[in-house]
């Protein structure tokens, strides 16, 4: 349904949204084919959780990725075996493992943020001023937003932003406080 006061491809923000994430994803994507070692999606979504809750136990990044601990311990096997991450005993709960990046990984996530910066810059720089601060204003609303309390179940009412949300990180900011989840194109 279109909205007042909105004209064209806005008539539908959600939908105008799921465009750009698209494109957000192809730009992503774009100079990641050279980046060694390759990593696929999933992979990815577990080094970067991984960074943001260093030494995180593999119980509680199966539940950060939504994933059941089989498939986290052999995502772990896999990632350990290319030298991305290590598990080590938790120094005072015997029975718990500890997981931790390695250098390799931290270089890894340095070089595809180096990458992703690079293609948005690049499409950045094509756009006026005014443009850009609209944008990142517009983000980092949709941020605060999104960190808010989800709606009720079987409610249609969007939640607003939550009054307990941190601050934003700045525009260029690489680091950010661990999430919840971990988005699939993290």
């Amino acid at each position: 349904m279109p909205r007042p006061g909105r004209s064209g491809a806005y008539e539908d923000p959600a939908a105008a949204l799921g465009a750009a994430a698209d494109l957000l994803a192809v730009l992503h994507a774009r100079g990641q084919d050279g980046v060694e070692p390759a990593v696929s999606p999933s992979q990815l979504r577990a080094l970067i959780a991984v960074e943001g809750a260093e030494g995180v136990n593999l119980r509680t990044l199966g539940e950060v990725l939504g994933s059941r601990p089989p498939s986290v311990t052999r995502l772990c096997d896999r990632l350990e075996a290319m030298g991305l991450l290590t598990r080590s005993p938790h120094p005072s709960r015997r029975r718990e493992v500890e997981v931790r990046l390695t250098r390799q990984g931290r270089a890894l996530l340095d070089e595809r943020r180096a990458i992703r910066v690079r293609e948005l810059s690049a499409v950045l720089g094509r756009m006026a001023p005014e443009a850009v601060e609209a944008l990142v204003a517009g983000l980092e609303a949709f941020r605060e937003a999104a960190a808010g309390p989800s709606p009720a179940a079987g409610s249609s009412t969007a939640a607003g932003p939550s009054p307990a949300a941190g601050p934003s990180a700045g525009a260029g900011s690489s680091a950010a406080p661990a999430p919840a989840s971990v988005p699939d194109s993290a």
